[in-house]
């Protein structure tokens, strides 16, 4: 009996009710990336029910390429999120159970964004000086500041419209293990101000050709609660971590974890994982579209990823059982014809699979937490205190 969370790292469906409070009214990430490329070609998805979903928002834009299905394999529906924010560790959370409210602190875009004693003291504390200090993209600001700090041994500091303090460092001058023991300071010093993520941005190569490598970790701030990962661990249901979910949730609530740099190497370990274990759940973070195309604004590399996971998702769905039970969702939008380079506030899709279930409409999610709420009803923990069983209305997988 095995349970299978990925969550498509900013694959939005459509503008969330509060878009405006964050700037985002027009926001579709999967309908605007669809349209930019002539259509989509996602038979997977479509049978799993992605393009019913539109119909179910206010305002809702078609899939191109992707119409709704007749006969769904699976339950489809949208969640809002209800958090303040729109970030990565914000939207994983809610879906593990939790509700973040306020919001993580966001720094200033304008140069000088961090505090000047947090600045006094990491460079006191690792012995270099700081270059950057403004909200930026990553990889404009390393073809900007990278050539000086090959010269000068100084740190790259960035942040972005999310709570992060990102730490950019060509492996070059600054070794892989100083960057990371820089980021823990970093993350020490954040914590008082409730920052969301330190980031390791680790990169090579020359200036006008730097490259980031996928050696990025993430620095989360620790929860003050329990999520479900650490529930359900507790309960004795082990809990498998892909792509960078040990480090959002900052390795709490984990069992066993693999961490990857890219999509690809993340689906080749849900397959293992599956393959391997008799029970448990099994997350992943399928972080290419966020990565290498919602934040360059990259519609046809989004497309691709897309339909390379939809090629993914159709030889992994026979190997489930009916004992077993797939969720694909994501944690915000990043629509890559939007303005700016940021994410977005998105509803996001819902899609359950069950084989032998039938199909059927989920609604609108208020709260991602119905998946927490859910995953607790499917392994039999109490009930969680936030969210809505969506499975509830039908049979669920027997319990071991």
């Amino acid at each position: 009996m095995k349970a299978v969370v990925l969550v498509l790292d900013s694959v939005g469906i459509g503008a969330a009710p509060d878009a405006a409070d964050y700037g985002d009214v027009g926001a579709a990430t999967l309908p605007h990336c669809a349209a930019a490329v002539g259509g989509l070609r996602l038979p997977t998805f479509q049978r799993l029910g992605l393009g019913n979903i539109p119909a179910l928002l206010p305002g809702g834009e078609p899939i191109a390429g992707v119409p709704p299905c007749a006969r769904p394999l699976g339950g489809y529906g949208a969640m809002q999120e209800v958090s303040d924010g729109k970030d990565t560790i914000t939207g994983h959370w809610e879906l593990a159970g939790l509700l973040i409210h306020p919001a993580f602190h966001v720094f200033p875009p304008g140069y000088p964004s961090f505090p000047a004693s947090l600045v006094a003291e990491f460079t006191r504390r690792t012995g270099r000086a700081l270059l950057g200090n403004k909200a930026a993209s990553g990889m404009a600001i390393l073809d900007e500041l990278g050539p000086e700090q090959l010269r000068t041994g100084a740190w790259i500091a960035y942040t972005s419209a999310d709570s992060v303090f990102q730490l950019a460092a060509h492996t070059g001058v600054i070794p892989l293990p100083e960057l990371y023991r820089a980021c823990e300071l970093a993350r020490e010093l954040c914590n008082p101000l409730q920052v969301g993520r330190v980031i390791a941005r680790p990169f090579t190569g020359a200036p006008g050709a730097f490259v980031r490598t996928e050696e990025r970790r993430d620095y989360a701030f620790q929860p003050a609660e329990p999520t479900i990962l650490e529930r359900l661990q507790e309960s004795g249901v082990p809990v498998y971590a892909v792509g960078k979910i040990e480090d959002i949730f900052a390795h709490r609530g984990i069992t066993e974890s693999v961490h990857t740099g890219h999509t690809s190497a993340s689906q080749e370990q849900v397959v293992r994982f599956f393959r391997e274990k008799r029970a448990g759940l099994i997350c992943a973070n399928f972080i290419d579209f966020d990565m290498l195309y919602g934040h360059r604004r990259d519609a046809r590399g989004f497309a691709a990823a897309l339909e390379q996971t939809d090629g993914f998702l159709g030889e992994f769905l026979p190997l489930l059982t009916a004992q077993d039970l797939l969720l694909i969702t994501a944690d915000h939008g990043n629509d890559p014809t939007f303005r700016g380079t940021d994410h977005t506030r998105e509803f996001v899709p819902l899609l359950a699979y069950q084989p032998g279930r039938p199909g059927a409409s989920l609604g609108i999610r208020q709260g991602f937490f119905d998946c927490a709420q859910t995953l607790a009803a499917f392994f039999g923990l109490p009930p969680w205190p936030r969210g809505k069983d969506f499975l509830a209305a039908g049979p669920r997988a027997p319990q071991p």
